[in-house]
């Protein structure tokens, strides 16, 4: 993996126009959606929708520390942080649990912590 400072990244031409980018319009963006066959209007779009959190939110709302939590949904540390900081995907297994986590946090804990038990 290649590093370089931000100096480096800063001094390198920019990839967009940021002129053209700045000129764009709301219509403009209408049209675009239409021109990739969205109807920008169409309410259905949305529908079935669901709010996903990101794993930071849901730990923090839960009151817990990187670790606990890791150690919580049973994840090495090194991975929950990478999914955390968006480095790696998060598996969708691991996507279902935060997302149980997140909606129906008493009795996810409660079955986590019940299975912790039996196991032990």
């Amino acid at each position: 993996m290649a590093r370089i400072t931000l100096a480096e990244a800063m001094a390198r031409p920019a990839v967009v126009d940021r002129a053209e980018f700045d000129a764009t319009t709301e219509e403009d963006i209408r049209r675009f959606m239409i021109e990739d066959g969205f109807d920008p209007d169409d309410e259905s779009l949305y529908e079935g929708g669901v709010v996903v959190h990101p794993p930071h939110m849901i730990r923090e709302r839960l009151g817990m520390s990187q670790a606990a939590f890791a150690e919580l949904i049973d994840a090495p540390l090194a991975s929950y942080r990478n999914w955390e900081q968006g480095r790696t995907a998060i598996p969708p297994y691991v996507r279902s649990l935060l997302n149980i986590l997140d909606r129906e946090p008493e009795a996810a804990l409660r079955a986590l912590r019940l299975g912790r038990a039996t196991a032990a």
